[in-house]
């Protein structure tokens, strides 16, 4: 089978692997649809994704759908079974401390898909095929193809930190004005789930009118290009999608005195110098929002319901053009969002 491998900074392939097969009380799944994320970026760019460093070659993407080709023994899942990919699995005994009782991503110990974070590695589904537990399948709908339900994955990550305001403001995003600063695949996300969610006026801030247009299709009442204007201030619920440690200050301005500040941007695991005043003297509520628990299963049914995510995907390339795929996503002048590899 072919697969996109990562065998260290600025160095990716297409390599032939043998096929896998599935053992006992697993799958194999043909994987149609992959999403590339910012953190397969990372690795090809600079061999590491925060505090995660490449070590070894690494078959990338955790962003990935397909239908079920063979069954393991012991397994019952339906032949040609549409799915999503859950991709974390917890190393260890799954316990947590009580006050974090139920919210598995932040188990100290996960294999990611994708992720170099332990060694070995674990490989992504970036590839022909995959070989997964029955549990981490997240069946289709009939409405939704693989393409989009590759999408479940980052949307589920919007939907969490949409979930995540609810603990800085009662009701969370509901009838709320809510700025969305950065609009890249999880901050464009990010409008279409507060939006579908209940905020009653959307901005979303970006420094590109390409990604900007895409978020007005996703939702956003009002666009801001901070290269050209200020971010709106006092805005009640802020959720910061650009990683940038730059738009830190801006971003806590813009937030009103006693508001919420809600991070799924990933920041830098480096130092970083950020204009953090505001924090203490308008008394703001930061919150940082990581990766999903249940919301995987939320997005799919939402996009079940009709939830309008298409313009995110701006482009899709062949799993043998998967170098020109990742050129394309990270050169923002592209005008690229998320862009899709179809890998089969």
């Amino acid at each position: 089978m072919k697969a996109v491998v990562v065998h260290g900074q600025g160095d990716l392939r297409v390599d032939t692997l043998p096929d896998p097969v599935p053992g006992p009380g697993e799958v194999l799944l043909a994987v149609e649809w992959g999403g590339i994320c910012g953190s397969d970026l990372s690795y090809v760019a600079h061999g590491s994704s925060g505090t995660a460093i490449l070590k070894h070659p690494l078959v990338l993407g955790h962003e990935f759908a397909g239908r079920v080709a063979m069954l393991g023994e012991g397994v019952s899942v339906p032949l040609g079974l549409r799915a999503a990919v859950y991709p974390p699995t917890l190393s260890g005994d799954g316990e947590l401390p009580a006050r974090i009782a139920g919210r598995v991503n932040l188990y100290p110990r996960v294999s990611y898909y994708g992720s170099a974070a332990l060694d070995p590695h674990t490989d992504g589904g970036f590839s022909q095929f995959k070989v997964v537990r029955p549990d981490q399948l997240l069946p289709l709908p009939p409405s939704v193809d693989t393409k989009r339900g590759a999408l479940a994955e980052p949307l589920g990550v919007a939907l969490h930190a949409a979930h995540r305001a609810e603990a800085g403001v009662p009701g969370g995003v509901v009838g709320r004005s809510v700025l969305v600063n950065g609009a890249g695949p999880i901050g464009a996300l990010t409008v279409a789930a507060v939006k579908r969610l209940g905020a009653a006026h959307v901005v979303a801030a970006d420094l590109s009118d390409a990604a900007l247009a895409v978020a007005a299709q996703l939702g956003a009442d009002e666009t801001v290009n901070a290269t050209r204007s200020a971010l709106p201030t006092d805005m009640e619920l802020v959720f910061e999608a650009s990683g940038a440690p730059g738009a830190l200050g801006a971003v806590l301005r813009a937030t009103a005195a006693g508001g919420t500040l809600v991070q799924v941007g990933n920041l830098s695991a480096k130092p970083v110098t950020a204009i953090l005043g505001d924090l203490v003297t308008r008394e703001i509520t930061w919150l940082g929002s990581f990766r999903f628990v249940n919301e995987m299963r939320e997005a799919i049914d939402l996009l079940a319901d009709g939830l309008y995510v298409d313009p995110v995907m701006t482009h899709e390339f062949p799993i043998d053009q998967a170098e020109a795929a990742f050129r394309t996503a990270a050169d923002r002048a592209s005008g690229s969002s998320k862009v899709m590899l179809k890998l089969i």
